[in-house]
């Protein structure tokens, strides 16, 4: 959902590590975008587990180092977060999920980009296309990418140029021209996807 949804009315249901991160971005784009996705998790998860927003648990303890800037985790759920430009979004799911949403940048170098982080077969693909369509198929390309990098816990420290390892399905979602979206799930099948609107969460 757009990023201007975002109120200041939503601060009070946040914990104290979460305050903490909001007052730390210094762009008010920033602060709206991470404000959103911690209402949106909250709000959904309350209405799972029929708790008000504000009661909801959500870890955010980084496995490597102890501090709260990794994934964001609750008991019984899986959960990812995204957003770029005007979009915020968040999936939720009972396996390992991996959600990621990308502005299609005209300015990005893609031939750089592509030679760490795509297979052969997308570079190969990939030089088919000119112009606006080329960063549009690029920004496919990787939104695939990080959507399954999110779902396999390797982040960005894995292999980009590997196949979608097995067990992984990746589906597009259509979040409009000027943003490409893509979701992942650890399954051996295809999952059943049902995407919302979150503005009826916020009123």
């Amino acid at each position: 959902m757009g990023v201007g949804a975002a109120r200041d009315e939503f601060v009070r249901d946040l914990d104290e590590v979460e305050r903490g991160r909001l007052a730390g971005y210094l762009r008010e784009v920033d602060q709206a975008r991470f404000l959103l996705g911690v209402t949106l998790v909250r709000r959904v998860l309350a209405q799972r587990f029929s708790l008000p927003a504000a009661k909801v648990v959500l870890d955010r303890t980084c496995p490597e180092c102890g501090k709260p800037h990794g994934k964001v985790r609750a008991t019984g759920v899986e959960l990812s977060v995204t957003h770029s430009g005007e979009l915020v979004g968040i999936a939720v799911a009972d396996r390992p999920v991996g959600l990621d949403v990308e502005k299609v940048d005209t300015e990005v170098d893609v031939d750089a980009v592509a030679r760490v982080a795509l297979t052969e077969a997308q570079v190969r693909e990939l030089s088919g296309y000119d112009g606006i369509a080329r960063a549009r198929a690029f920004t496919t390309y990787w939104t695939r990418k990080e959507a399954v990098v999110k779902a396999t816990g390797e982040g960005l420290r894995g292999d980009l140029r590997a196949a979608v390892p097995d067990g992984v399905q990746v589906q597009d979602l259509d979040v409009g021209v000027d943003h490409r979206a893509a979701l992942a799930v650890v399954d051996a099948n295809a999952p059943v996807v049902k995407v919302h609107d979150g503005q009826q969460l916020l009123d």
